[in-house]
């Protein structure tokens, strides 16, 4: 598995669970840094997260996401645990956590006393929500993020269905975490230019709300409004895949151009003098109707014949995969993205290689999602303790 190693001078300290901190951290790793995940004996409970192939705490959604990392099992309310935690700040140049202020606060882990034991550490906490607010210090799941921010509200807006459900995916989780990366490596570069601690904050509501109001406050923006929340497009019930006869596409001839050059396409130019779409105004107004009359043709032909001829008229287009289909994807199957593994100890699987390419960087391989503990002697052996 290809990595880089633009982050080797880095050790992360890591301290998260589940998804949001370990996506960060996964992300760090990839590009390099030493992560040093410190678990309780029983390990993350994201290790349980689906059916293991051999062993117990070894599910397919650690072995996605705790790739590249070293774990360690130390009790943090044992004298030899906060040894060891505590040599491990002192050596480290993150210390990242998604623990409760409480429960952080009888640990001896906030901020000003990990500062006193590494006066340059960069601290960052992955919270819920912000400690200035009236949340701060609530639980928060995925599932509670996505209906405080409004994530919950998006598909009724395109379906009709008035009730509210979940974005079938952790994506505050997700999201979450890459904002927690770029945080990281920002505060990287102010240590380095300060030679003092950093005190990151990264609360998935604030986050959240952020990323979904990038277009969805539209115009409810303006003070008056000059118009409602969401984005128009993004919820527009007749912007979905098309049928063909054998499968499902997506078109994108955003330009009024492209949706005439569709038509001839189609051999359907008649189709343009219904007075309803006969002009670029009743065409912006009239989409669901001309969405009709798309769907009335793409369902005649394959998908492979639509992707051919579209292509030809440099109209976009794609076909609408299932996961099951993209591990024959062309374009995944040329750059690699998938490659077969062996772990040492659950036999073969499959990963994906981290997305983003530092061109001209040498690789170098990432180690496979570590056991329980895996490497609990060997980092004490550098930290210059060893297993009580």
């Amino acid at each position: 598995m290809p990595g880089t190693s633009v982050l080797s001078d880095i050790r992360i300290a890591d301290m998260t669970t589940v998804i949001f901190g370990p996506y960060c951290t996964q992300t760090l790793a990839d590009m390099g840094a030493d992560v040093v995940k410190v678990e309780p004996a029983s390990g993350d409970d994201f290790r349980n997260v689906g059916k293991s192939a051999n062993n117990k705490h070894m599910g397919p959604c650690h072995m996605t996401i705790n790739r590249g990392k070293r774990s360690v099992v130390w009790d943090m309310k044992s004298d030899e645990g906060q040894e060891a935690i505590r040599r491990l700040i002192e050596r480290s140049d993150v210390f990242i956590h998604n623990i409760r202020p409480d429960a952080v606060a009888r640990l001896g882990l906030t901020f000003e006393e990990v500062k006193a034991i590494k006066p340059d550490i960069v601290y960052v906490h992955c919270l819920g929500f912000g400690s200035e607010g009236p949340y701060a210090g609530r639980p928060a799941y995925d599932d509670l993020i996505q209906g405080l921010s409004a994530a919950t509200s998006l598909l009724p807006k395109v379906d009709g269905n008035p009730r509210p459900r979940f974005i079938p995916t952790a994506f505050a989780d997700k999201v979450s975490g890459l904002h927690a990366v770029y945080a990281t490596l920002a505060a990287l570069r102010q240590r380095d230019r300060t030679g003092e601690a950093v005190h990151v904050e990264v609360p998935m509501f604030e986050c959240i709300t952020h990323f979904l109001l990038e277009e969805h406050f539209y115009e409810a923006a303006f003070d008056p409004p000059v118009g409602p929340f969401c984005y128009q497009r993004q919820v527009d019930p007749c912007r979905q895949p098309l049928q063909t006869a054998n499968g499902y596409m997506v078109i994108a001839p955003y330009v009024d151009q492209r949706w005439v050059k569709l038509f001839e396409v189609m051999g359907a130019p008649e189709e343009l003098k219904d007075e309803r779409i006969a002009d670029r105004r009743g065409r912006f107004f009239n989409m669901d109707y001309m969405m009709e009359r798309v769907q009335h043709y793409f369902v005649n032909h394959a998908t492979e014949h639509w992707l051919k001829l579209l292509a030809e008229a440099d109209i976009p287009a794609a076909r609408a995969n299932d996961f099951a289909d993209l591990q024959d994807d062309p374009h995944l199957k040329a750059v690699n993205f998938f490659q077969h593994r062996e772990h040492p100890t659950e036999g073969g699987y499959w990963e994906t290689q981290p997305p983003v390419q530092f061109v001209g960087e040498p690789q170098r391989d990432i180690t496979p999602a570590p056991a329980i503990g895996e490497h609990t002697d060997d980092v004490l052996a550098e930290l210059g303790l060893k297993r009580d």
